[in-house]
Parts: C-alpha cells; sequence; structure tokens
C-alpha cells in the first residue's frame, strides 16, 4: 500500500478528531471504508481515507509507513463523549507519568478490522479522482483545491509540481501575503490557478467558478502541448512587477488616501488579470507611475465598485471585472 505525501492533507485532524477516531474502533462502530485504487503492479494507492490511517500509525507507532508521521509528535489521547477515560492515555509509557493504554485494549485494536474497497487499474483515470471527490467523509473536509492537487498528483504528478512550483514564488506570496490556515488549505495554488485561468481562458457564467477551475484543470492535463515554460515566464514577471509596484498593498482596498484591510479576490483579478494581459505593451520604468495610478483609480471606477461590493459573488463579478479589467489596464 502506497500513501502519496503530496496529497498534502496529513495533520489536519485535530486531536480531538484522532481520540475520536480512536472510540470509535474501541466502541465497535464500523470506520468507514479505505478507498484504494490498485495499480497495473498490483500496488495500492490510497485514495479516501488518509487521515484515518495517519490518525492510526501516528497513535501505535509501528508501522514506518508515512516518514511525516514518525516525525510528529506521539499523539496522546484525549477524553472523549463515551469514554472520558481516555484524557491522557498513549499507546506505550515512555515517560513518568505517562498513561498506557491497556494491554487488552491494544489487543482489541490490533484485532478490528478496517474495510477495503479497491478501485481496479481498468476503471479508468478518473475513477480515483471521483471517488476522492465524493467520499471525503469523516473530520476535515477537502478543500476544491486538494481535490485538484488530488487529481493532478493521480494523472499527472509533473503538473502538479509545476502549480506548487508557481505557488512558491517569493513576489508571488509577499502580493497576497496569506494565512497559515489558507496556505494549509492551498489557497495560493488556488490562486495560481485562478490567474491562468482568467487570463488565458474563457469564462462562461453558466458555470458556477469551481467547475470552471476543474474544467481548466482537466484541459491543462489533457493537452500534451501546453506552454508551460511560457506561462510560466509570463507569470513570474507579472508578480515581479506587481510587487515591485506594491508588494502587499498591490491587493487591499485603496481608499483615496491609503491602501487598507486584508487581500481582495476581486482586485487579484482585476490587477493581476488586466496587468498580466497588457505586459507586453509596457515600458519600465517608465510606466510604472502609470500602472500605479491606475490601481489606485481602479477602486472608484463604477464598474468595479459595482461588481465587487456587498452582495456580489465570482458567478456575476467575474465575467463583468475581467473584460473591463484588460482594458482599463491597456495602455
Amino acid at each position: 500500500m502506497e500513501i502519496n505525501p503530496d496529497f498534502q492533507r496529513y495533520f489536519r485532524w485535530t486531536d480531538i478528531q484522532k481520540s475520536r477516531l480512536i472510540e470509535s474502533i474501541l466502541l465497535g462502530i464500523p470506520i468507514p471504508s479505505i478507498f484504494v485504487f490498485q495499480r497495473q503492479d498490483g500496488v495500492w494507492e490510497v485514495v479516501d481515507g488518509l487521515q484515518r490511517i495517519s490518525t492510526l500509525i501516528q497513535f501505535i507507532g509501528e508501522l514506518p509507513v508515512i516518514p511525516e508521521v514518525q516525525k510528529k509528535e506521539r499523539l496522546q489521547l484525549q477524553g472523549t463523549k463515551y469514554l472520558p477515560s481516555l484524557e491522557g492515555i498513549v499507546w506505550e509509557a515512555k515517560n513518568a507519568g505517562d498513561i498506557e493504554l491497556p494491554s487488552a485494549l491494544k489487543l482489541f485494536i490490533k484485532r478490528a478490522k478496517l474495510n477495503f474497497s479497491i478501485i481496479l487499474s481498468d476503471s479508468g483515470k478518473n475513477a480515483k479522482y471521483d471517488i476522492f471527490q465524493r467520499l471525503n467523509t469523516g473530520g476535515t473536509y477537502a478543500s476544491d483545491q486538494e481535490v485538484r492537487n488530488s487529481v493532478m498528483i493521480m494523472i499527472n504528478k509533473p503538473t502538479f509540481e509545476w502549480f506548487k512550483k508557481l505557488a512558491a514564488n517569493s513576489d508571488f506570496n509577499e502580493t497576497i501575503s496569506l494565512s497559515e490556515r489558507l496556505v494549509d488549505e492551498q489557497y495560493d495554488v488556488e490562486l495560481v490557478l485562478r490567474h491562468i485561468a482568467l487570463t488565458s481562458f474563457n469564462y462562461s457564467a453558466k458555470n458556477e467558478l469551481s467547475d470552471f477551475f476543474d474544467d481548466i484543470i482537466e484541459q491543462i492535463l489533457s493537452n500534451s502541448t501546453f506552454p508551460y515554460d511560457a506561462t510560466e515566464a509570463h507569470f513570474n514577471q507579472t508578480f515581479a512587477l506587481l510587487n515591485s509596484l506594491g508588494g502587499d498593498n498591490i491587493f487591499k482596498r485603496f481608499d483615496g488616501t491609503n491602501f487598507k484591510g486584508k487581500f481582495l479576490e476581486s482586485a487579484y483579478e482585476a490587477i493581476s488579470v488586466g496587468i498580466s494581459t497588457n505586459l507586453a505593451s509596457y515600458t519600465f520604468p517608465d510606466d510604472n507611475d502609470f500602472l500605479q495610478d491606475k490601481i489606485k483609480a481602479l477602486h472608484s471606477e463604477e464598474v468595479f465598485r459595482k461588481y465587487t461590493g456587498s452582495g456580489s459573488n465570482a458567478k456575476t463579478r467575474i465575467p463583468k471585472i475581467v473584460p473591463f479589467a484588460k482594458a482599463f489596464f491597456a495602455k
């Protein structure tokens, strides 16, 4: 059985969620099936169940399957609703004051059964994606981008690594300035996809934005001639410019005097797409003042204010804002 660390979903469960899993096993409550994809060489790839497997390995600490698990501190259980006596229990006492799980309960856990559902390789490459998307059950759900990441890993891992490389760009990171939680949920990767999708592909208001991003990933994965190098170079040039123009203020709201508040998706869409589309027409550093004035003026434009105010949503905003921004930032 192979557990792929690139799914980026280890340790999303809290200690109480992990403790509830152990509680369920001790109470004899059936654990949801682990879904695995059986490759042609017979190896199982875990599609759904990473949290359950990594929790058990962290608690028992006997199976060196996931190096990342072994680096984590051992799991000390918390008291649960039906088994409050689990509070403070560890699998094996190693230090003074440790409360070791009784041998009988250890044996009970070792004898407990996990159900595995096997997806055969001839089910098609999208079977793994469908299962992962539909059966993220128990505990913390995967974000839309985490699901997309999983699709890329399963179908074409280099594409996933390419997106992660762009998301690690220092200029990009300085302009978006995300919290650790949002990075953990892969929001930075989604912002990379958002920029590429809105810059290079046509969005239809008939689709939900999440469905549109799913379609773009599918198109990129199925396109053997997708211009990865050219797209990466253009992305890097765009965010190097944006960082030089405003740093982490660039995607905040301008109140007429200062940039204030938090990162705005709407400003990110308009500014990054508008400037990227017209990048070849600019002369640097001569046009720096022109662009800084444009970025400030954007926030007082009627179209931008109308479709980014309260009550607006991405499905109605993007068909109006993206074409407007591409024309607004033209030289």
